[in-house]
């Protein structure tokens, strides 16, 4: 008999009782994972940080003062992207979209690792999708991190928020809950949670890098959502666009810095109120977004207050509520997210204490927002691309719809 059937070899003289005992608790059990051991429904196993090993990436918050931001440079190195990332996807294994308007998932690309040729691909394609995701980017340490930032553009410093505890790190962005954390559900509304990175300075941050360090395991919550302001913009009629394109909004960082000052943290550059157009045009892909976010945007500009809050509500919605726009993604450790704060809104979600939830951000200063009246959406241009019908905006008459 061959060796590897003796294993399953049943005597034939055993009674059925003693058969079925041979098969049960201690050869099933042994063969399946503790996920299917352990499972407890809503209930994750909740790791101990002993001895933490980014005890110096760490939230501090340093009593220092910086000037007021002045415009730098920028050549965005999307415009020398391949425009079928040829570079960037030749040591790729896989890649996918998770809906047509927004959101890619790359593997067997190391972020760590990549030439100038792959990073200006990388560029070109975070411009184009929104947001591209990577899991296990373990060579990606935070020096590594704020290098392929800096290769982007000027990195941006946060005046509020906490940077890491290790010195000479004031270009990165912590985001840090631990198991005291208090659960801040109850203090914003899920719509407010949406916003794109610091949009109130002179030239908001394009390039994006999020990287989590520790953080729940599978379905143990902490998942990030983004919205795609090109879809945004799509989603609206034609009259609607053309309005917003003639209008301009201010941007505020002064809730930030009051909520900073109310718990006693300092601010390490004074608030300021900057004004951008409602619609601008990414200068990689030429394509029309809608360039707002509840977080950080307070008014609309020469409209009475009634019309801009009327505005604001409906772009609110349009923003947390298209779901074709939105793309959702779920954590583990050593997963890299890059989006373009330009043409994307984030939020994230709740829900998941007692889990420690660490991870490290970097940005990099983009171009001040303008508008290109000639300038096609995204919609716009895949419709003539694929042959597609234009889509129907008229909601007038009477359907029926299921899902």
């Amino acid at each position: 008999m061959a060796p590897f059937l003796q294993g399953n070899t049943v005597p034939q003289s055993l009674p059925v009782n003693e058969v079925k005992s041979l098969f049960s608790d201690n050869s099933a059990t042994s063969a399946k994972l503790p996920s299917v051991r352990n499972y407890e429904p809503g209930r994750t196993e909740i790791e101990e940080h002993v001895d933490y090993e980014y005890e110096g990436l760490r939230p501090s918050f340093p009593d220092v003062h910086w000037d007021e931001l002045k415009e730098v440079p920028y050549a965005d190195k999307g415009l020398l992207g391949h425009p079928k990332f040829e570079n960037l996807l030749a040591d790729a294994t896989d890649i996918f979209d998770y809906t047509p308007k927004i959101g890619t998932e790359i593997h067997g690309v190391n972020l760590a690792k990549l030439t100038d040729a792959q990073k200006n691909d990388l560029a070109r394609l975070i411009a184009t999708r929104g947001v591209v995701f990577f899991r296990d980017q373990h060579d990606l340490d935070v020096n590594a991190q704020r290098e392929l930032g800096s290769y982007m553009g000027t990195l941006h410093k946060h005046a509020t928020t906490a940077v890491p505890r290790q010195g000479g790190l004031e270009d990165v962005h912590v985001v840090y809950n631990d198991e005291k954390s208090k659960d801040m559900r109850a203090m914003f509304t899920p719509t407010f949670l949406w916003h794109s990175d610091v949009t109130y300075e002179i030239q908001p941050p394009s390039y994006t890098s999020l990287k989590i360090l520790t953080g729940p395991p599978r379905g143990g919550g902490g998942d990030t959502l983004w919205s795609s302001q090109y879809a945004a913009y799509d989603a609206m009629s034609a009259g609607m666009q053309k309005y917003l394109e003639n209008l301009t909004a201010l941007h505020s960082a002064e809730m930030q810095a009051d909520g900073s000052r109310a718990i006693g943290r300092p601010i390490r550059r004074d608030a300021v109120v900057t004004e951008h157009p409602l619609i601008r045009t990414n200068p990689v892909t030429g394509w029309k977004s809608l360039f707002y976010n509840p977080g950080f945007v307070t008014k609309i500009v020469g409209v009475p207050n009634t019309e801009s809050d009327y505005i604001l509500r409906y772009l609110s919605e349009i923003i947390s509520t298209t779901q074709e726009g939105h793309a959702r993604f779920s954590w583990n450790k050593g997963d890299v997210a890059f989006w373009d704060n330009r043409v994307c809104n984030h939020t994230a979600t709740y829900g998941f204490a007692p889990h420690r939830r660490h991870a490290v951000r970097v940005a990099c200063h983009a171009e001040r927002p303008t508008l290109d009246p000639a300038s096609k959406s995204q919609e716009e241009e895949f419709n003539a691309k694929w042959g597609l019908p234009q889509v129907n905006k008229d909601g007038a008459g009477q359907q029926n719809y299921n899902d």
